[in-house]
């Protein structure tokens, strides 16, 4: 009988329980992986290696999608500049559809019956893992011991210790998720809806002291450059940014949304270059981009971030928004300025040969090099006459907001 279970493993407390219980417990075949999305360093992946063995796995592999990741999904979102409730880059949401597409294809390799996750029965990650399996694992079975067994924090901390597994248990009280485009931190605190998280709660430590500028370049929507230093592949760039710009504290916030279960979710993070580069980007893109390209853009791209966000990535209609969201970022290039502050940031302003405030053509409330006082006057009667006969033929007048005959 096939026993062989994949299990996407992080190496944190809900992973750890999930490796322990089917190996000891059920006496499964576990074969644990962790997909990298830019969070693991090479000594992070060996202290997870040690750790999945400890535990009693059959074996443990780690592999890096960084790239493929930010090709794929993150790209977009930069595109599209996304904020989900105006707020968040999607750091988890986004990194755990890449994460459920690269443990399908493990499972699929090596011929696995079952494939397991560490999501609870009260978020969002279990509908993104089901479902991504569900479509490219219609044959084998998904096992979620958390989720199923109803476990409280607590009661997994006591069942490892139970097993002598040793953990920093005191670290395990928060659940913390890394990758490129981010960090997330849950806690006890975000359980409320009033509570910060404590200073030491959070990963990154503010350590920068003195203020400092810099400046993101930009080719065709894509980080290339910062400051004079260019870079072979954006994901080099995004890595470098972070480095500056996290010790200033700079993306760090509470995010409170809709979860896909119908319930409110509260959750902090950290993403500092995130938040600089969409930022940056949206800068760049008010002065290269045309008004309807803007208005368009930014509704399907916020439908966009919405769908991946509940775990939709492979719906083909995604790929239909990608398509406009590319073609789009054709002449989004040039410089964006930006000072760095303890805890804030300021867009100072932008370079860019495709900036449409070029003042070959006018300077906006001063002068203009295209058209005469006559013809604006012309153009105004033209502009608002439908609005003009409707007001007449239906003998209309407004007083105090109201539309009254």
């Amino acid at each position: 009988m096939n026993n062989k279970v994949v299990l996407a493993f992080s190496g944190g407390l809900d992973t750890s329980f999930c490796a322990v219980h089917l190996t000891k417990e059920k006496g499964m075949e576990v074969h644990a992986i962790t997909i990298n999305t830019g969070g693991f360093s090479k000594e992070d992946v060996k202290r997870l290696e040690k750790h999945a063995y400890a535990l009693g796995v059959a074996s443990y592999k780690c592999v890096d999608v960084t790239k493929d990741y930010y090709e794929k999904i993150l790209k977009y979102l930069i595109f599209g500049n996304v904020l989900k409730n105006n707020t968040y880059p999607l750091s988890v949401s986004a990194e755990r559809v890449s994460q459920a597409v690269a443990t399908a294809e493990y499972a699929k390799k090596i011929g696995a019956a079952f494939v397991a996750h560490g999501s609870t029965g009260a978020g969002n990650d279990q509908v993104r893992f089901d479902m991504i399996f569900n479509i490219l694992l219609p044959d084998v079975k998904i096992i979620t011991p958390i989720r199923d067994m109803k476990l409280s924090r607590e009661e997994e901390i006591a069942f490892l210790k139970k097993h002598d597994v040793k953990m920093d248990f005191e670290k395990a009280k928060y659940s913390i998720n890394k990758g490129i485009w981010g960090t997330s931190v849950g806690g006890k605190e975000t359980l409320t809806s009033h509570a910060p998280l404590p200073e030491d709660a959070w990963p990154t430590k503010v350590s920068a002291d003195k203020s400092e500028r810099i400046t993101l370049v930009f080719e065709k929507g894509e980080l290339k450059g910062i400051n004079d230093v260019t870079f072979k592949h954006a994901v080099d760039a995004i890595q470098k940014l972070n480095e500056i710009a996290a010790p200033y504290g700079i993306g760090r916030d509470i995010h409170v949304g809709d979860t896909i279960i119908g319930i409110k979710g509260r959750v902090g993070f950290e993403a500092a270059a995130p938040v600089l580069i969409i930022k940056a980007h949206h800068a760049l893109e008010k002065h290269v981009l045309t008004k309807w390209q803007t208005y368009w853009k930014d509704n399907l791209a916020t439908w966009y971030g919405n769908w991946l966000h509940e775990g939709q990535f492979l719906d083909p209609v995604m790929r239909n928004i990608e398509v406009f969201l590319q073609s789009t970022q054709q002449f989004v290039s040039g410089k964006v300025h930006i000072a760095l502050f303890a805890h804030r940031y300021s867009i100072e302003g932008i370079e860019s040969e495709h900036d449409l405030m070029s003042a070959k053509y006018g300077t906006y409330g001063e002068m203009n090099k295209s058209w005469s006082g006559e013809d604006v006057k012309g153009f105004t009667k033209i502009f608002g006459n439908q609005a003009a006969i409707y007001y007449q033929v239906n003998n209309l007048k407004i007083e105090s907001g109201n539309h009254e005959e």
